[in-house]
């Protein structure tokens, strides 16, 4: 351990051992000690020293550091230790003292310096990928979630990408869940992790397509637009940066994931990666490098390198989410960095190319200013205003180019405004800012004008038709001149080459499958006259493109010739370029045009993409033209007048055998259609007929169904008649007729059950109306009986008054006989014993007399409480019963209603029973009258009673 310490800067005592001997010890420690703190501190010390003494370390130790991942995995701090050491083996940071080389020395040194330290990360990374289980059991430390591991095995296999990508990305695609293990890292919380785990993936997914399949399925579009929404959008840091270069990576050359993409409408949460304010001042440089990188994204979706099907749908996408009117508002927004504009105008033209509607909604884009003016006009005017920058320039003719491109409507309105009649006084057009171009002193004004005019007739034999009335006003008191002889008039007078070329690729493009065109070109003898002698003379280098474009324009006025200038017929042209240039000079001169370095670059990408404004001397649909043009000039020119007249002749040969084929054609067509029309009937007849047959062998069976009803129910009609009258009815009549009997006898059997029906309600309710007036006439006996219960209430009450008025009088008399007894009491002090015995026998009387009344009187009273009680049961029960009474006599005048509605349904029934008869007897059936089927009905009855007699 004191050892160690000295190692790691602490205390030395003694000559101190050399790094090599240092970092053998320590190896030695790691791999011979058997506790684990000392194989921790040694492998710390390791550490310590890979940085400086990289080779050796990584020499002696990876072994070792692979064995503790293998052997020590439980320790996360021992396991930290091993990846921080494998990453400073195999890392190149430039920022590190390399060799213990300080930073400030010489270029040269330094640049040595770092070489020899990429040279031995990458012969490192060789011994450590050497075996694959090296790296899955890397990768296997990502499931730990401690910092301390995962920080630096995320490191650590960025740095393998680094050195050896494609190794490494072949390991990783075989082994198990190992890029699943990777885009874990994209929801780890810790933003260090996370971050470090978007530079992981972004040297995973480099160049292979495999592997950016398996990421995009495992939700990567969702988890990076989720990062780029919570760190701000466009304003967001550095991590909005490295998700948008992980989903460049993601998307480029890649079809499947681009669906992908599309089909998640994903293209919809981009929108608002594009809201700007009115505010524009404040642009930083990360927001301006990551708008920057947000427009290559829209425009990897849909590049014109694309399959046709899939950019036409992410346009529609993009304009129904109204990211292309999203991208238009920052066109015509003010005070956006020149660069951002420059890309957002090269992104709205692809987003634009090819697509009618978004063309349309483009052609709509007026901007800011007073008056408004078209969008087209504004970009219009940078493009032909030599002031601005280069690269604007080029990005507004793309711009122009992308909506013309298969935008017959928008080439119509181009020319349109070049036309007379349409020219609006005061008002500044596209057709004016095209010519002002066209002639300007700016050569690459002129060129951008011409090839931006080519645009506008490209596979449009109309618009190269109009254009031909194209007049210009050149000065005072002159005639005014066609725009085709104007151009050739600045072709004659030998201006610059760039403006030369630019004229050239306008007319070629223009006369080209014109020969109306044409002929205006050759009525001018000048314009061949210039041409041969562009095409004959021995110019220089420069000039050579001009030879061969005026060669293409010589060519096509060949090709296309209807011999309507018996000068200029293309018997005479080839005679001409035989005797003045010569066939092979000719084809040789032709032949410059697709040799140039220039042309093979526009023929790559319709975008324009050159460095400097000189460069700018082809057009990519120029490219195909001359490709297309440049075999059918050669062997024309080679031709002979014989051979020339043969070809005529077979080519008129062959149109009118192709016309006479055309009319069989036609005349087959009208057959086949004729006899496909036939077919259908046919096979409409005989599945009509089929159905025929089905429904009348169905109405067969139906009918000899319903005789075998008719002949049972019949049977059963003599036995019972309501049933015969309900079933029997149902015989079949043929035709129209049956059915409606059939539906007749229907409606009968059920006015019937109805009738019956009717009857039993009416009998129901006679009875209730019965039991209603016997209820009626029992309350009324009640009440009687209250009254007579009244009447002897009233006696009793009046022999009550008569008793107590006898009580009162005797009460009377007692009082005054006490007081006579007491009166004569005192007034003889010794009464005789005969008046004492009589008084008080008379007392004795009196007093029983008394008593016996005072019990009659309690026991009335009594009888009285016990009347008055019964009394008002009495009124309660009358109460009741005239409220039972109400409520009877109600019931009874609504079921007499509804007697009489019954009645009334029943007399319509009798009269709609009485209808259908007759309308059965109208239709030929036997029907029976009721008084009939009671006959019947009465006739039966006996019959069974004498069956049960006879039983008997």
């Amino acid at each position: 351990m004191n050892f160690l310490r000295g190692v790691m800067g602490g205390q030395s005592a003694g000559p101190q051992p050399s790094g090599a001997e240092t970092i053998q010890k320590l190896c030695d420690r790691v791999a011979s000690s058997t506790l684990l703190e000392d194989r921790r501190d040694a492998v710390r010390a390791l550490k310590a020293l890979s940085k400086k003494y990289q080779q050796e370390v990584g020499t002696q130790a990876i072994t070792h550091l692979i064995h503790i991942l293998q052997t020590d995995s439980s320790d996360s701090e021992i396991i930290g230790y091993a990846l921080d050491t494998l990453y400073n083996v195999i890392s190149n940071d430039e920022e590190e003292e390399q060799d213990g080389i300080p930073q400030n020395l010489g270029k040269q040194k330094k640049e040595n310096s770092l070489k020899q330290a990429d040279d031995l990360g990458a012969q490192f990374t060789d011994v450590l990928i050497n075996e694959q289980e090296n790296v899955t059991l890397i990768l296997r430390h990502l499931e730990e979630f401690d910092f301390h591991v995962r920080w630096p095995t995320v490191k650590l296999i960025t740095a393998l990408l680094k050195n050896r990508c494609a190794q490494v990305q072949g390991i990783i695609l075989v082994s198990p869940m190992g890029v699943s293990r990777l885009m874990d890292l994209l929801a780890d919380s810790r933003e260090v992790i996370r971050n470090d785990g978007l530079l992981l993936l972004q040297q995973l997914t480099k160049g292979n397509a495999a592997i950016q399949k398996i990421v995009a399925f495992e939700n990567a579009f969702e988890r990076l637009l989720d990062i780029i929404s919570e760190e701000g959008n466009s304003d967001g840091g550095i991590v909005v940066e490295d998700c948008l270069l992980l989903l460049l990576s993601l998307l480029k050359n890649n079809s499947s994931n681009q669906n992908f993409f599309k089909e998640g409408s994903y293209i919809q949460r981009m929108k608002p990666w594009f809201e700007v304010g009115d505010d524009n001042s404040g642009w930083s440089a990360q927001k301006v490098t990551n708008l920057h990188l947000m427009l290559q994204l829209v425009r990897v979706m849909v590049s014109p390198v694309n399959s046709p099907g899939a950019t036409s749908s992410c346009q529609k996408a993009m304009y129904q989410c109204s990211l292309l009117q999203q991208l238009c508002s920052i066109l015509m927004a003010t005070g956006v960095p020149a660069d951002i504009l420059t890309e957002t105008i090269n992104t709205v033209s692809e987003v634009i190319r090819g697509s009618q509607v978004n063309q349309d909604y483009f052609a709509s884009v007026n901007a800011p200013s007073n008056p408004p003016r078209p969008a087209i006009v504004v970009l219009l005017m940078s493009m032909v205003n030599e002031r601005q920058p280069f690269v604007l320039r080029c990005a507004v003719l793309y711009c122009f180019q992308c909506f013309l491109y298969k935008n017959h409507k928008g080439q119509e309105e181009i020319v349109s405004t070049l036309l007379p009649s349409t020219i609006e006084p005061n008002s500044i057009t596209a057709g004016q800012l095209l010519c002002g171009g066209l002639f300007s002193t700016d050569s690459l004004s002129n060129w951008c004008a011409a090839v931006a005019l080519a645009h506008a007739l490209h596979d449009n034999l109309t618009q190269k038709e109009q254009l031909l009335r194209v007049q210009l006003a050149t000065s005072v008191g002159t005639p005014p001149v066609s725009l085709l002889q104007q151009c050739t008039n600045i072709l004659s007078q030998g201006s610059k080459v760039q403006t030369r070329v630019g004229l050239l690729i306008l007319l070629c493009t223009w006369i080209s499958s014109c020969p109306i065109a044409v002929t205006h070109f050759l009525h001018n003898p000048e314009n061949v006259s210039y041409l041969t002698g562009q095409i004959s003379e021995n110019l220089g280098e420069d000039e050579r493109l001009v030879q061969g474009l005026c060669a293409l324009l010589l060519g096509i006025c060949i090709c296309y010739n209807d011999n309507s200038l018996e000068n200029y017929t293309k018997e005479k042209l080839k005679q001409l370029i035989e005797k003045r240039i010569g066939k092979e000079n000719f084809v040789e001169k032709l032949g410059f045009i697709s040799k140039q370095e220039l042309y093979s670059r526009a023929a790559q990408r319709p975008q324009p993409a050159f460095s400097a404004p000189e460069q700018m001397l082809f057009d990519h649909e120029f490219t195909k033209l001359v490709k297309d043009l440049e075999a059918v000039i050669t062997k024309s020119v080679h031709k002979s007048s014989e051979e020339e007249k043969k070809e005529e002749e077979v080519k008129k040969t062959l149109e009118q055998h192709d016309s006479i084929v055309t009319q069989y054609k036609e005349l087959i067509r009208e057959q086949d259609a004729q006899i496909n029309e036939l077919k259908e009937k046919v096979t409409s007849l005989t599945s009509q007929n089929e159905q025929m047959k089905t429904t009348m062998a169905q109405q067969q069976a139906q009918i000899q169904q319903h005789k075998d009803q008719y002949s049972v129910l019949k049977h059963k009609l003599e036995k019972d008649s309501l049933q015969a009258g309900s079933q029997g009815e149902g015989a079949h009549v043929n035709g129209l007729q049956t059915e409606e009997v059939g539906r007749l006898r229907e409606e009968l059997q059920e006015l019937r059950r109805n009738t019956a029906q009717l009857q039993t309600q009416l009998s129901d309710r006679d009875a209730l109306v019965a039991s209603l007036k016997s209820e009626k006439a029992q309350s009324d006996n009640g009440s009687e009986n209250n009254a007579e219960l009244l009447k002897e209430l009233e006696t009793l009450r009046g022999r009550v008054e008569s008793q107590a008025a006898e009580i009162s009088q005797l009460q009377a008399e007692k009082q005054d006989l006490l007081q006579r007894a007491a009166q004569s009491a005192s007034a003889a002090s010794a009464p005789e014993v005969s008046a004492s015995g009589d008084h008080e026998k008379l007392l004795s009387a009196q007093a029983e007399e008394i008593e016996r009344l005072k019990e009659e009187v309690r026991g009335l009273s009594e009888s009285r409480s016990s009347l008055e009680q019964q009394l008002a049961s009495a009124n309660s029960s009358v109460a009741i019963l005239q409220t039972e009474t109400t409520k009877l006599e109600q019931e009874v005048v609504e079921s007499k209603k509804e007697q009489d509605d019954l009645l009334m349904l029943l007399a319509d029934q009798d009269q709609k029973i009485v209808s259908l008869r007759n309308r059965l007897k109208e239709l030929g059936e036997s029907v029976e009258d009721d008084d009939d089927l009671d006959s019947k009905d009465q006739f039966d009855d006996d019959d069974e009673d004498d069956d049960e007699e006879d039983d008997e």
